[in-house]
């Protein structure tokens, strides 16, 4: 699996088709609206909102497939059949739909054109918070001119974020293959998958009846939020002018292969402490020693607290944050745990006092992600890219991917002269301490990583 851009993504040079919906809402009440759901949304329609996933296809596999298998796709998940809208009174607000097919539409990709360029077009019109659908599915058919040796289609299937995580786009990627086999194979589609799965409203609704947090979470919350002067953390090394969003820059980097991250989880082990843990003394020790101050971040966190949400597709992501002011692993991991119980309370009641997610200009994010923990794995044939839209910003985010390959970074940053200083220098210095801890932790002890 590979963690890309729309820019930067494998794309054959081919036809491009993407398949044509409608929604129509129907009578009921309206669904509940997660607190992240709401934030994404109230920012309104716009350009790159949407996350997406690719893979191949069998060269066999026909067009009227591909819209059987999604309709079948879509019917099982409520997240898929639902629409954002507002009330006469201009309320926000989310309502079931049925979601019917009209064909599908060959988008022109002109000799001079980068057909990645056209797909990203598609997307960004038709993946936004208020589409009725916000989802898209598109299939590449690779023509005689194309420079890509592999001649299986490719499938894209996209959506806005107020549907999906990435996780659930791996739920789409399975279900739509398992549909298209079972056409192939003369059965209905999605009879061998599971029957019942619950959709995201459910969800939201079990968070939204659960007691208030309690006291002492709803404290500390207060103090993370003081410690940034009532804002979200911000990147701790100079990003220059970040007052209006700039074009990002984005880079992925690896950092460990797969042996040498097998040798830090070893050491981790011989610590006592998960690889997480022993990884983020890395970051810890870096932060420290470039920019004198503890490592702030905003670390998001799953709410797939039950198996039952395993199969399900929806944002099952919220928002933490992670304080890391001593590189000992033992320490990194009690911050690790802190930052789970503050993300594991809905936090609509614990933010409201202090104003809401107040996202200042320069907000770092810092995700990590350990694809071999997802229960659904998807064979490595699929050729699987992970796709983000190409957007403005004027935060930091940074992402560290395990796959069976090892441990990589991707990195995102604001377009300002100070910025391609800042996140190299930090990237350098982070990758360089996993490294070393990789080879030296088990030798020399967890001081090895603060004398990095």
């Amino acid at each position: 699996m590979r963690l890309t851009t729309v820019t930067q993504m494998t794309l054959p040079r081919g036809r491009i088709h993407s398949l044509v919906l409608a929604a129509h809402t129907t009578d009921g009440p309206a669904l509940p609206i997660s607190f992240d759901q709401r934030r994404h949304v109230e920012a309104g329609d716009r350009r790159g909102s949407w996350m997406a996933i690719a893979f191949r296809l069998p060269e066999q596999v026909a067009r009227s497939e591909v819209s059987q298998a999604w309709a079948a796709v879509v019917e099982r998940h409520g997240a898929l059949q639902t629409v954002f809208d507002r009330d006469d009174d201009g309320r926000l607000r989310l309502r079931a739909a049925d979601i019917e097919a009209h064909g599908w539409e060959e988008h022109d990709v002109a000799d001079d054109v980068d057909p990645r360029a056209v797909l990203a077009g598609i997307l960004d019109a038709a993946c936004t918070p208020f589409a009725q659908p916000s989802h898209r599915v598109c299939l590449v058919k690779p023509g005689p001119v194309s420079t890509d040796a592999d001649p299986r289609p490719m499938l894209v299937i996209a959506s806005d974020h107020a549907n999906v995580d990435m996780w659930s786009l791996l739920v789409l990627v399975r279900d739509l293959a398992e549909c298209i086999d079972d056409l192939h194979d003369g059965r209905p589609a999605g009879s061998r998958l599971p029957r019942s799965v619950p959709a995201f409203s459910e969800h939201t609704a079990m968070l939204d009846a659960r007691p208030p947090a309690p006291a002492d979470v709803a404290a500390r919350w207060g103090r993370v939020l003081d410690a940034g002067q009532g804002a979200m953390p911000v990147f701790p090394l100079p990003l220059g002018d970040v007052d209006r969003a700039r074009p990002a820059v984005v880079a992925v980097d690896d950092v460990l292969d797969a042996d040498g991250w097998h040798r830090l989880s070893s050491n981790a082990e011989r610590l006592g402490v998960r690889p997480t843990a022993l990884a983020l003394s890395a970051l810890s020790a870096a932060t420290l020693d470039l920019a004198g101050v503890p490592l702030r971040a905003v670390f998001p966190v799953h709410s797939r607290y039950d198996p039952r949400w395993n199969d399900a597709v929806g944002w099952f992501i919220t928002n933490s944050v992670i304080e890391l002011p001593d590189p000992d692993p033992r320490a990194c991991s009690d911050a690790v745990r802190d930052a789970i119980s503050l993300g594991s309370h809905p936090l609509g009641p614990l933010l409201a006092p202090h104003g809401g997610m107040v996202e200042p200009p320069g907000m770092f994010a810092l995700s990590w992600l350990d694809t071999r923990r997802m229960p659904l794995g998807v064979d490595g044939g699929f050729d699987v890219q992970y796709v983000s839209a190409t957007v403005e910003t004027d935060g930091v985010m940074v992402w560290f991917v395990i796959n069976d390959d090892g441990l990589h970074v991707r990195w995102r940053h604001p377009d300002t002269p100070e910025a391609h200083r800042s996140l190299p220098a930090w990237i350098e210095a982070v990758t360089r301490r996993l490294q070393q801890s990789a080879h030296e932790v088990a030798e020399h002890g967890a001081g090895a990583l603060a004398a990095g």
